[in-house]
């Protein structure tokens, strides 16, 4: 005979394993879920297909995403700056240009990303892995944009063109900068002194003047300098390399400033205090101090 405390314990026992089988049946469709969806992927089937465009996809999720394309369809909005969004993971990215948020660090530096992509082509700095080879001249590159860019040398591509002129470019960025040409924008300014200019490299080169900061050293004589095109320059003092060749008389230059000069020889253009002559000579002296004694040379 049953007491009135079994009947207790014997309910409260078949309460919990009607709850542990309803749990089980979630789980088990869960998994079943999963299952299916992981299945695709090693037969390559993509049983989802777009109505617009024909793309197939492994699954309906990933479809219904892809549907926005074509639908212009932005259902995730931020509440920062009210921009819109296909996706909620982009949101979420987003995000962090508010919060500053920058979860993925680097082991080896310690430099920090808000996009776990970015770590990675971060950290082939570290490594050296190029994973993206160009097939025509097996040049290799970290990052699968840079390989783009480079193909356009053979292909000769310029998917970039000017509104103005015309004229077309290879990579976004240099039409960016070719336009301020027609604009006359300067968008970067020296904190030290004012001076505006057209490009961020050119403005980092005159912050030098104020910095001092010389990181281009020769490794023949020590000499160190503020532009990677003056320590070009100045080592063809210990190279003797000569490219610019006059046309007239084939006399070369390691400078085209200075065959410039020469070639007012052939033309017989006069020389004043503001030609290139003077300022050539002044940015070699100042260049080259220890090599002074070719100047007498030349203006002897």
């Amino acid at each position: 005979m049953v007491d009135s405390l079994d009947c207790q314990l014997l309910s409260e026992k078949s309460l919990s394993g009607e709850a542990d089988q309803h749990l089980y049946n979630e789980k088990s469709i869960y998994k079943i879920n999963l299952l299916k969806k992981h299945q695709h992927r090693p037969t390559g089937e993509k049983p989802y297909g777009c109505a617009q465009c024909g793309k197939r996809f492994a699954e309906s999720g990933t479809l219904a995403v892809h549907h926005r394309i074509h639908t212009g369809d932005k259902p995730y909005g931020c509440d920062q700056c009210g921009k819109r969004f296909a996706k909620s993971g982009t949101l979420v990215v987003h995000q962090r240009i508010h919060t500053g948020e920058k979860p993925y660090g680097c082991v080896q530096c310690g430099k920090r990303f808000a996009v776990s992509g970015s770590l990675v082509k971060h950290q082939r700095i570290h490594t050296g892995e190029k994973p993206h080879g160009c097939d025509q001249c097996g040049m290799r590159f970290a990052q699968s944009w840079t390989l783009t860019i480079h193909q356009r040398i053979h292909t000769g591509e310029k998917p970039y063109g000017c509104d103005q002129c015309g004229r077309r470019f290879a990579h976004s960025g240099d039409l960016v900068k070719h336009q301020r040409i027609h604009t006359g924008e300067k968008p970067y300014g020296c904190e030290q002194c004012g001076k505006i200019f057209a490009e961020s490299g050119t403005l980092v080169k005159h912050q030098r003047i104020h910095t001092g900061e010389k990181p281009y050293g020769c490794d023949q004589c020590g000499n160190r300098f503020a532009q990677l095109g003056t320590l070009v320059k100045h080592q063809r003092i210990h190279t003797g390399e000569k490219p610019y060749g006059c046309v007239q008389c084939g006399n070369r230059f390691a400078t085209s400033g200075h065959l410039a000069i020469h070639q007012r020889e052939h033309t017989g253009k006069a020389f004043s205090a503001h030609t290139p002559q003077t300022v050539s000579l002044e940015v070699f002296k100042h260049t080259f101090g220890q090599a002074s004694f070719i100047l007498k040379g030349l203006v002897d």
